[in-house]
């Protein structure tokens, strides 16, 4: 799925920034571009893209007052050159915040975060079935622990715990094992469709997950594990999926 995005930003150096990374791109394509925020409400209404990147401190209206006004499904990475802003673009569900000057990888890290969200959101729609399929019972990884290459059924796992460069693996029974290893690394050894990351330092096994609180903490094999902001939309629109009510 390739998302349609829209940049904002009242700096025309900024827009020309990401829409050169937005070209660099694969799944990302270009609908428009727009210095005055205000124009760029009225096409963003009319063309109801996937994702805007917006600036935040803008003349007329800011990024923040514009965000309160898109259309539902349409969702905003915001772009600032002021930290003070992070926490307010969370309280509106932003899927990401990047600081100003923002750096390619930063960008893409965020465009990957929406593109797992839309995925996420898009097989809630299509599927047949009230739950989306688990990983098979038998599925395996290998883990690099102090006394060699030890195996892993995914079955067993209930979360893992990163810890700088390395990682705590908490297994079913009480178990736990550490392997050196990032959680960015982890995360994309993981099957999808099993695992979620739910903050930086926490991904669980969703079929293991016992309960959810209304403040959003995960009850798992008796731990108990806040989903941050930055990863609430996906893991709302997963919840979403296996809920019998709206």
């Amino acid at each position: 799925m390739k998302l349609r995005c829209i940049v904002v930003d009242d700096e025309p150096l900024a827009v020309r920034m990401i829409e050169n990374y937005i070209a660099r791109t694969p799944f990302l394509t270009l609908e428009a571009s727009f210095t005055d925020p205000v124009q760029a409400l009225s096409e963003i209404r009319s063309r109801r893209p996937e994702l805007v990147f917006m600036d935040i401190q803008m003349p007329d209206l800011s990024g923040l007052e514009l965000s309160h006004m898109v259309p539902e499904g349409t969702r905003i990475i915001f772009t600032t050159a002021f930290k003070q802003y992070a926490f307010e673009s969370y309280e509106v569900s932003a899927v990401d915040f990047l600081l100003k000057p923002v750096r390619y990888q930063k960008f893409l890290e965020a465009a990957e975060k929406a593109q797992r969200l839309f995925g996420l959101v898009e097989a809630a729609a299509a599927a047949t079935q009230p739950l989306p399929p688990v990983p098979p019972a038998d599925k395996s990884i290998f883990i690099k622990t102090d006394a060699g290459m030890q195996k892993v059924f995914l079955r067993d796992i209930l979360y893992f715990e990163g810890m700088k460069d390395y990682v705590r693996i908490h297994l079913s029974e009480g178990q736990t094992l550490l392997t050196h290893i990032t959680m960015k690394a982890l995360e994309d050894l993981l099957p999808a469709e099993g695992f979620m990351r739910v903050h930086r330092s926490y991904i669980v096994a969703l079929d293991r997950i016992d309960t959810v609180s209304a403040g959003c903490d995960i009850s798992i094999g008796g731990a108990f594990i806040h989903v941050s902001e930055s990863f609430r939309p996906a893991f709302d629109a997963w919840l979403q999926s296996r809920s019998l009510v709206s």
